[in-house]
Parts: C-alpha cells; sequence; structure tokens
C-alpha cells in the first residue's frame, strides 16, 4: 500500500506554500512594473523577459533594484485613493463648509416645502454655532 507519511504531506504542503508566496510576488512585481508611468517602454520590455525566463532571480533582482520605488509608487496611489475617497463622501454627504452655504441650503429647503419655519430657525442657528 502506498500511502504518505505525515511528514511528506508536511513538506509536501511546505514548498507549496512557497510556490503560492513566490507566484504572489511574482505577480505583484508585474503589477507594479506596468502601473510605473516614469519607466520606458523598452526598461519595461526587459524587466518583462527578465521576470519571465527567470522568473525566480527575476523577481529577486526586481525586488532589490526597485523595492524602494516600489514601495513608494504604492504609498502614492494609497494616499490618492483615500484624498479620492474623502472628497467623495464629501460630495455624497452634501455638506457645505460655510455657514452661509448652510443656511443657502436650509433657505431653499424652506422655500421648497420640505421643511417648516422652525426647522428652518433651527438649522440656521446651528449653523452659525
Amino acid at each position: 500500500m502506498d500511502t504518505n507519511s505525515f511528514w511528506d504531506v508536511l513538506l509536501w504542503s511546505f514548498w507549496f506554500f512557497i510556490w503560492i508566496a513566490a507566484l504572489m510576488v511574482w505577480f505583484r512585481c508585474l503589477m507594479d512594473l506596468f502601473g510605473d508611468h516614469e519607466l520606458s517602454g523598452w526598461a519595461k520590455a526587459g524587466w518583462v523577459i527578465l521576470l519571465i525566463f527567470v522568473p525566480w532571480l527575476g523577481a529577486l533582482i526586481y525586488l532589490i533594484a526597485r523595492g524602494r520605488s516600489m514601495a513608494e509608487r504604492q504609498m502614492k496611489a494609497l494616499a490618492q485613493q483615500q484624498a479620492a475617497q474623502q472628497e467623495y463622501i464629501k460630495q455624497a454627504a452634501g455638506t457645505t463648509a460655510s455657514p452661509a452655504g448652510q443656511i443657502a441650503d436650509a433657505r431653499a429647503l424652506l422655500d421648497s416645502g420640505a421643511i417648516n419655519q422652525t426647522e428652518f430657525d433651527s438649522l440656521k442657528a446651528k449653523a452659525l454655532a
């Protein structure tokens, strides 16, 4: 009977996880490579050839040569995404920063009949506070 021992299964599991981690690093290098707008087309082609024909060594060289700028690009993209998200939240909430804008918005609601005079006064007091 051909059964695997516990240690064989453990060893195969170890190598499987190493392989998955290496694939993740390889794909991350490719994504960073094509996301870098400052790198020329020839340089990208050279890196792609290296990453395809010698994937383990190519990814290691890429991380050593471009790891710092890779992290900077990722942090810059994250900051842009957070700024866009904050701007969207402000836009979706419809908040006006100035008290005059808030009062004008409340006046428009009063004129349209959506709120009554008491609610308008309350909103006006809140804006002026």
